[in-house]
């Protein structure tokens, strides 16, 4: 399944396919994110960084959400360095006595390495520039998703978490069966039957990224002995295009623990000829631009046109190579 994608993560270029970008909807994540302390870790930086620069009145509210995000980032990064300096300096105080232990070595080397991590967050804090406007997510990132406004029926652009929250389903229920975040087309009529046919959405991305086993890649079994290797390769259309990945969405409501949230996941079919070369055995759907209107304002009573849609996906041939993440034993 398609644990990872580079995506397209800024809301203004998100415009030039007709979508209204919900500011509000934008402003509520940076205040939910900055309080969880997660503003850095599953928010893309160009998604952050988006309004930093507007001088859009109609911007203003998410513009100040976002400098209030990275403010409580830096603070908690100074803070943390503040902490483990002053770790620091007691374990090399021990260190230089005349009974140095092994805790303090230890003490040391961990807030030495705390430190540098800390400081290396807190660059990235005050790094605003943004590249193409593309980012790579993972499962519990945030993403920028198109879908149709229900109340309006026009197309709108909404921050949402990238796992989807099955109606009735808890966060305990999450943590029980963390794999929301991929919907298996085989299962769009049973698991996932109160959002297919509801509430479709797309994803814009430029390529996605599959682990698979270094032997299934190689065509051969293990050898007596051998560990397995898990390897990350990067996938990407040619001819080159801007994907539009067919997702299913949901609106959870707040609850006393939690604000309200938007929240999504990909559809999954099984792989074309080279994925499955590859050593993989799904693959996203990305659907034709034509078909973006009738897969965003789907008729529940006509699923078979919007099967229809799935079974037409974009005419491209998927080409491979090793990510720059590179490889390491499988878990």
């Amino acid at each position: 399944m398609c644990y990872s994608a580079k995506i397209l993560a800024d809301f203004r270029i998100y415009q030039r396919y007709g979508g209204t970008l919900d500011m509000r909807a934008f402003a509520k994540l940076a205040g939910w994110a900055a309080e969880a302390g997660t503003w850095m870790s599953a928010v893309p930086k160009s998604m952050r960084n988006a309004f930093l620069a507007s001088a859009i009145p109609e911007d203003e509210e998410a513009r100040k959400a976002a400098l209030e995000a990275y403010r409580a980032a830096a603070l908690a990064q100074e803070r943390l360095i503040a902490e483990q300096t002053e770790r620091l300096t007691r374990a090399e105080s021990v260190l230089a006595g005349p009974k140095p232990t092994k805790k303090a070595a230890t003490d040391k080397r961990v807030a030495t390495n705390k430190i540098a991590e800390a400081r290396r967050k807190l660059s990235e804090v005050n790094d605003f520039a943004i590249q193409d406007g593309f980012d790579r997510i993972w499962p519990g990132y945030y993403a920028p998703v198109l879908i149709r406004d229900p109340a309006t029926g026009e197309r709108m652009v909404v921050p949402m978490r990238y796992r989807c929250r099955l109606p009735g389903w808890t966060a305990a229920d999450e943590r029980e069966k963390p794999g929301t975040y991929m919907a298996r087309r085989n299962s769009l009529s049973t698991v996932w039957r109160k959002l297919w046919g509801f509430n479709h959405a797309v994803v814009v991305a430029s390529r996605f990224y599959e682990a698979v086993r270094l032997h299934d890649l190689q065509h051969r079994s293990l050898a007596p002995g051998e560990r397995e290797i898990s390897i990350e390769l990067e996938f990407r259309p040619e001819p080159a295009q801007d994907m539009f990945l067919a997702c299913l969405w949901r609106y959870s409501e707040p609850t006393d623990n939690e604000p309200g949230f938007y929240s999504f996941a990909a559809i999954s079919r099984p792989p074309p000829p080279e994925i499955r070369a590859a050593g993989h055995d799904r693959c996203i759907i990305a659907i034709r631009p034509e078909h973006l209107d009738a897969w965003l304002n789907p008729d529940p009573k006509h699923l078979a046109d919007q099967e229809a849609i799935l079974d037409d996906p974009i005419d491209a041939y998927y080409q491979h190579q090793l990510s720059e993440r590179g490889k390491g034993p499988a878990d």
